[in-house]
């Protein structure tokens, strides 16, 4: 019973990395889990959930944090949603020392959803960044009106300037 409740306290939080500087996953919720993601190397998190704000779990540890809310109602998504994640993900990511983690609650819909608009905002095509996700966490789904608002989006924004991702420790 010990070694399973090792096992729950070592992986507290379901995540997938990316590269080696952006994460994606679910909710955190708790100051466990927001120990936990700290202890990651994550020093800025994108949250796109609309019912938590993790601002106060996340201060005592110095991490920044983004609360982009949107709902998870298969609905269109408005342009200042995509720009404030691309803003937020591109800062985070400018320094090579940074880590980011983008969730919703879940990690299913919006916080791959926000982390494809990043991706694409730091120059990687739509349908890499799709693919990237989907091999990486293959519970992420694109809901097609979620993927048509990105594609809007970015229909009406100059070419992203291509920015380098880490990428993350080949498994082994």
């Amino acid at each position: 019973m010990q070694e399973k409740a090792a096992v729950i306290a070592e992986r507290a939080v379901d995540y997938s990395e990316l590269t080696g500087a952006l994460t994606l996953g679910e909710g955190i919720w708790t100051a466990e889990r927001m120990l936990f993601v700290a202890r990651l190397g994550i020093t800025h998190i994108l949250s796109v959930q609309d019912d938590f704000d993790d601002r106060p779990l996340a201060e005592p540890w110095g991490i920044e944090v983004c609360w982009n809310p949107t709902s998870d109602d298969f609905q269109p998504k408005p342009p200042e949603f995509f720009q404030r994640a691309v803003a937020f993900g591109r800062d985070a990511l400018a320094s090579a020392t940074h880590r980011l983690y983008v969730h919703c609650a879940a990690g299913v819909h919006r916080g791959p959803l926000a982390a494809l608009a990043i991706l694409t905002g730091c120059g990687m095509a739509l349908d890499d960044g799709l693919a990237l996700i989907q091999a990486r966490r293959p519970a992420a789904d694109f809901p097609p009106v979620y993927v048509d608002s990105l594609r809007a989006y970015l229909s009406g924004q100059p070419p992203a300037v291509p920015q380098p991702l880490p990428q993350p420790p080949e498994e082994s």
